[in-house]
């Protein structure tokens, strides 16, 4: 008898800013590596997510949240989310039932409808609307395009989202193992550590210092105590932000070092002792040098 064949590919998981995308990610390939935070637009790069079985690999690129850009670091967001539709085999659109389609997911529907790639209906969120709704939202979404599959899940309790993965299967073709089986990401160290430090900001200071926060990993290294040492700057664009962030007496800094370790400290699996300090740069946002000092590169797409 031959040997079932292995299948792997790729998949791009697209939708508005704030619809679940990250949790689902974390979710699939069970641990933190994209930024969950209830404010808009907080994956800025395209995180790809690894999921690897005995029988198949999915590689999923979790994109930034598809929104009218108001600055070059928004054209990057844009531009970024977009390119993932090229080379891959499933598009999942992810919607949230809690909301009423609305503009934002009308314009990714435009964008996705010449898409020669199947693409799936994620209603995610349905832990938090009453059953009885769902036919209606399923209903709505039918009149936009044609679906491969609709999908209702939660990401945050899991369910359904097993389902979901075995349909991303059935259209997957064979393919090698890309990455070993206990790889979860492609990213590197220091992008996942400075996304888990943005993400401590983003919940610590609200709305005062909404998205113009760089974090920066400047060095890791193991220090004479076997700690590894991780020195980081968090970089805003006014002197305003960075009295924030350092806090009275500097305890705003102290509470987001504190958070971040902790994370950090999982994902490397190791004590860690992080230098966290501040920076201002003026109107980084949109300074094409300074997007590509932070992360922000034109040739990821």
């Amino acid at each position: 008898m031959s040997k079932k064949s292995y299948k792997s590919g790729f998949v791009s998981i697209v939708g508005r800013p704030n619809v679940g995308k990250s949790t689902f990610l974390n979710r699939v390939v069970g641990q933190k590596i994209a930024i969950m935070s209830d404010k808009a637009q907080t994956t800025r790069n395209k995180i790809q997510g690894i999921y690897t079985t005995k029988e198949e690999q999915i590689i999923f690129i979790d994109t930034p949240g598809i929104h009218k850009p108001r600055h070059r670091l928004g054209d990057f967001m844009v531009d970024s989310a977009l390119s993932s539709f090229k080379g891959v085999e499933v598009i999942l659109l992810m919607v949230n039932a809690t909301e009423k389609r609305g503009p934002g997911d009308n314009f990714i529907i435009e964008k996705l409808k010449d898409s020669s790639t199947p693409v799936f209906l994620v209603i995610n969120k349905i832990d938090e609307v009453h059953p009885d709704k769902l036919f209606a939202i399923i209903e709505d979404y039918k009149t936009t395009m044609d679906y491969a599959e609709i999908v209702p899940i939660s990401a945050k309790e899991g369910n359904n989202v097993q389902t979901l993965l075995a349909q991303v299967k059935k259209y997957l073709p064979e393919g090698p193992q890309f990455y070993p089986e206990d790889q979860v990401t492609d990213h590197p160290e220091y992008f996942i550590i400075s996304e888990l430090i943005r993400e401590k900001v983003l919940e610590l200071t609200r709305e005062e210092v909404p998205h113009s926060v760089a974090v920066v990993v400047e060095g890791i290294e193991r220090n004479e105590n076997d700690k590894v040492q991780v020195h980081a700057a968090v970089i805003v664009e006014r002197s305003s932000q960075k009295g924030i962030i350092i806090g009275k007496g500097g305890k705003m800094l102290k509470d987001i070092g504190i958070r971040a370790r902790k994370d950090i400290e999982i994902l490397l699996g190791d004590k860690i002792y992080l230098d966290l300090w501040v920076k201002v740069q003026k109107d980084w946002r949109d300074r094409q040098t300074n997007l590509q000092d932070y992360g922000y590169r034109k040739d990821d797409y």
